[in-house]
């Protein structure tokens, strides 16, 4: 596993962590199963604070992405089923919604779409 924090970077560093062990995960990199370091361990190795890496555990495992089994450590959960589970809730959510505030179809997308690009620039 290859990290790299990137201190001028305005998102923080757990996101960073988040964000690229995620994207390790869904695209292979980090097959299902495999062992993620402790956290002081890869706090350690990034030049992190523990509790930095910690908080990107955390967003990671209430994502689906990881899972804890407790002192056996922490490893790359079963990828998609429960993601995609949160996403459709999340989604229905959102477009229940904007029905209530009385929003179009076409404005509820727009709306999506630039959080999509806001959150997924670069």
């Amino acid at each position: 596993m290859t990290l790299k924090i990137h201190i001028d970077d305005s998102a923080a560093p757990y996101e960073q962590v988040r964000a690229q062990i995620s994207e390790q995960a869904r695209s292979g990199v980090l097959p299902v199963g495999y062992r993620l370091p402790t956290v002081r361990g890869l706090a350690e190795s990034l030049g992190l604070a523990a509790n930095t890496v910690a908080k990107a555990y955390r967003a990671l495992e209430s994502d689906g992405v990881i899972e804890t089994r407790g002192r056996n450590g922490t490893f790359v959960a079963a990828a998609g089923s429960a993601a995609e589970r949160e996403l459709a809730s999340a989604a229905q959510a959102y477009v229940e919604r904007a029905r209530r505030l009385g929003l179009t179809q076409a404005d509820a997308l727009a709306a999506v779409q630039d959080a999509l690009r806001a959150a997924y620039r670069g």
